[in-house]
């Protein structure tokens, strides 16, 4: 995937839904459920259960879906990622090797980082965005505002305390896009099996974002 393309789709779909999934069968219903909202964005992160055969399962499935995965630590780490059909990288931490290795495949890798020296490094290193984790530890969408003066330049996804009510406050603040989780996926509706709730919880985000004019 060409850069060009890897932005234009942050750009786009503006939101990513982190899938962190305890057994296989519930990410695919997750996956399914937030696709049907009509997201198009879905990291599965690595430490889910049978993360490969669930990302290339997810893949052939969902074939209107970028499908990536996340929590990536180790160079073996992200080489199987790639060889299961993994179409974008994230991990929590900067580390050379990994974003080399990415570039080297052609896949988009975002780092994760949390201070300025942390987030130019990453981009200096070859990645063309940048995780900023854990966002609402330092401010929320305070700091991504702040940021914006020196480091304007570099495509920021805060991560970490994105909800579907404040979404829309940091990709006015200046993110290119915003990574959610928990708030996504109630407990409650992932208890119940209530995946039209989850659908819709990915519904009301992609309205509240697309209101949302981004430079």
């Amino acid at each position: 995937m060409s850069e060009s393309f890897w932005l234009s789709t942050l750009k786009q779909e503006r939101a990513i839904a982190v899938i962190r999934a305890p057994t296989f069968e519930l990410g695919q219903q997750m996956a399914r459920a937030v696709a049907m909202g009509g997201m198009r964005l879905i990291e599965i992160t690595w430490n889910s259960d049978r993360a490969p055969e669930l990302i290339a399962s997810l893949r052939s499935e969902l074939p209107g879906c970028l499908v990536g995965t996340g929590t990536l630590l180790t160079r073996a780490q992200l080489q199987a990622a790639i060889a299961a059909g993994a179409q974008f990288l994230f991990t929590p931490h900067v580390d050379f090797g990994l974003i080399q290795l990415a570039l080297q495949q052609g896949v988009p890798i975002v780092p994760g980082a949390l201070s300025p020296t942390e987030i130019v490094t990453a981009w200096q290193a070859g990645a063309n965005s940048v995780k900023v984790f854990p966002v609402q530890a330092v401010g929320g969408t305070t700091y991504i505002r702040n940021l914006q003066g020196p480091l304007g330049q570099i495509p920021l996804i805060p991560t970490g305390g994105v909800t579907v009510e404040n979404a829309k406050d940091f990709l006015a603040a200046g993110a290119i896009a915003v990574g959610l989780s928990g708030n996504l996926f109630p407990a409650a509706a992932i208890q119940a099996g209530n995946w039209p709730a989850i659908a819709q919880q990915a519904r009301i985000l992609c309205q509240q974002v697309a209101n949302v004019s981004i430079s």
